[in-house]
């Protein structure tokens, strides 16, 4: 079928177009009969323009005209003419003029859509995602995945001004352990054997600090086979970035640099920088989290010095056996009911907590179920330390320092809620958090673990307790954090073969198998290795924030849901009993 190619989009033409024959090319979005002059919002990505369909201008193209619904794909050729006084959209961009149509051809029709195509619509998720490319007609999701499009070319444009190379790394590559499961690809050519989708091109990114390309970045698909939830998905997109001869200062500026940017070209916001830094023992103290929200204050308190002689039992049990008081604050909120508290409690406990203690602050004292057993200098301590004041709420929690901090700190964020302290007034925060553990306990398998990744490097001064006190090992990691989302995070590395050894030892790696997965980096790392680091961003999560949304779903093209899987192809399938054969692969049945 032969039509006109257009002379304009669905969201250019103005009144300076008046009186111009044109040529539009769309979907019908709208249409409307009045009287038998019938008008229609034509739509394509770049906004909508109303064309008119009158008997006594045409009556061929009217006649016609009667035929389209919903959705169908037409092209029209016609004059531009300014809308009739008291007709105008101003909630149009063309909401000034309309088309009087000469000609009209139906390029397609289409069957009625499962939902309208508009903003807002009662539509359940999985609907939506089933029919995905009809939701990616809406302009809102249009709009989200154009966002996601300027924010590749604010990547690409500002690594490449800064003299990075973009490389592309195998996706296809040897399963490696990394923390999260890998997907298998099962090789047909060799038997028994198979590929890894990468969960992160780590290893490769480090192998090109080694051949020489001193600033690498590239936007990459990964894949992890892990839960699913809001934000996360089995294949996701990283900026990943990674340099040589550097420190973390080095990498700091870069990155700051790049969010300089996005803040800039998106949110039209002059970034201040640097960005403010917090160590993690301290964000975990004032915030009960490694990526703290700081755009309200709600600043937890550590209490340990106020009851470091309490004769309370529960207090005095936890400080000896190294655990944490911590307090929160929760001003002008001492009127809470009992019910209420119950509700706060339950939430706590939950979460794990033992059970929650409350006070409220009075005039000269403190009203709480074990204000018994506190002394008087304990309670004077405690409202001078968490600077309370009459008609104010205080919550306490005790045990397990990083356990406690935690919990303490998911309280917070409901406090936050509870009292309206998020909003969309707030102002946009960044935030580094450094000097995290290079290992973490796990009580279960009783052994260490990469709080980060195996090729993370230890503080120089902190070598020599590797094998004397794992635990106190800090890491010279970074995470960079936006809105209490961790939105970066990258370490400088190990590139000494030796101390490499020494951390695949203390993670329970053997030597054979340290060889078997790493042999390839270890054997490079033989052969003059700069000293190097990075960092990886989240890009789905990045364009969530920026964009306004709450799950990484809104701004992916082809998303899976919650539970991994695709609606609209119905992936993951059966495939041909053939096609395993070919693999030499039998499912059990």
């Amino acid at each position: 079928m032969k039509f006109n190619i257009r002379t304009h989009t669905c969201g250019e033409l103005r009144e300076n177009n008046i009186g111009t024959q044109v040529v539009l090319n769309g979907w019908v979005a709208i249409r409307r009969d009045l009287g038998g002059v019938i008008f229609i919002e034509l739509r394509d990505r770049y906004g909508i323009t109303q064309v008119v369909f009158e008997p006594s201008y045409n009556s061929t193209a009217h006649e016609l005209g009667k035929k389209l619904r919903s959705e169908f794909v037409i092209s029209i050729e016609g004059k531009v003419r300014k809308r009739p006084a008291g007709t105008e959209n101003p909630s149009l961009e063309t909401g000034n003029i309309d088309v009087m149509v000469d000609k009209l051809l139906i390029l397609n029709q289409s069957e009625t859509p499962p939902f309208p195509i508009e903003n807002k619509i009662d539509a359940s998720e999985d609907l939506r995602l089933k029919y995905r490319y009809l939701d990616l007609r809406r302009p809102d999701v249009q709009k989200d995945l154009l966002l996601r499009h300027k924010m590749y070319q604010i990547t690409r444009k500002y690594f490449d001004s800064n003299s990075f190379i973009e490389i592309e790394t195998p996706v296809l590559m040897k399963s490696t352990p990394e923390g999260a499961r890998d997907f298998l690809v099962p090789s047909r050519l060799h038997k028994g054997k198979f590929y890894a989708l990468p969960q992160s091109p780590q290893t490769y990114k480090q192998l090109l600090m080694v051949s020489g390309f001193d600033r690498y970045f590239q936007i990459v698909k990964c894949f992890r086979d892990e839960d699913m939830r809001a934000d996360r998905q089995p294949e996701f997109t990283q900026i990943d970035i990674e340099m040589s001869f550097i420190d973390m200062e080095n990498l700091f500026e870069i990155i700051e640099g790049l969010m300089k940017e996005f803040f800039k070209e998106i949110w039209n916001i002059e970034l201040t920088t640097p960005i403010p830094r917090l160590s993690f023992d301290k964000a975990m103290e004032k915030y009960g989290s490694d990526k703290p929200d700081i755009r309200f204050g709600l600043e937890m308190v550590t209490l340990n010095s106020v009851f470091k002689n309490s004769d309370f039992r529960v207090f005095k049990d936890s400080i000896s056996n190294n655990g944490v008081i911590t307090g929160l604050l929760a001003k002008g909120c001492g009127d809470y009911t009992r019910n209420q508290l119950d509700v706060i409690t339950d939430f706590v406990k939950k979460l794990g907590a033992g059970g929650l203690i409350w006070m409220r602050v009075k005039e000269n004292d403190l009203e709480a179920p074990i204000a018994k057993f506190l002394s008087d200098d304990e309670k004077k301590n405690l409202i001078h330390e968490v600077k309370a004041e009459t008609g104010d709420l205080l919550f306490l929690l005790t045990g397990n320092k990083l356990k406690t901090l935690s919990i303490m700190g998911s309280l917070r964020l409901e406090m936050a809620k509870r009292m309206g302290l998020i909003n969309s007034d707030l102002k946009p925060a960044l935030l580094w958090v450094t000097d995290f553990p290079l290992f973490e306990w796990d009580e279960e398998t009783k052994r260490f673990y990469a709080m980060h990744h195996p090729f993370t490097s230890p503080r120089i001064e902190d070598i020599p307790l590797m094998e004397s006190d794992p635990g106190k090992v800090k890491a010279r990691a970074y995470d960079l954090i936006l809105n209490g989302n961790e939105i970066a995070g990258g370490s400088i590395r190990i590139h000494d073969a030796n101390l490499q050894a020494k951390m695949f030892n203390l993670l329970g790696i053997s030597e054979t198998e340290a060889k078997e997965k790493f042999g390839f980096l270890m054997n490079a790392f033989k052969f003059g290795a700069p000293p190097h680091g990075g960092i990886a961003f989240g890009f789905d999560r990045l364009a969530m924030i920026f964009a306004g949304r709450s799950s990484i779903r809104d701004v992916m093209a082809f998303p899976k849901t919650s539970s991994g899987l695709s609606l609209m192809d119905d992936s993951p399938a059966n495939v041909d009993e053939s096609q395993l054969t070919e693999l030499h692969i039998r499912l059990k049945k």
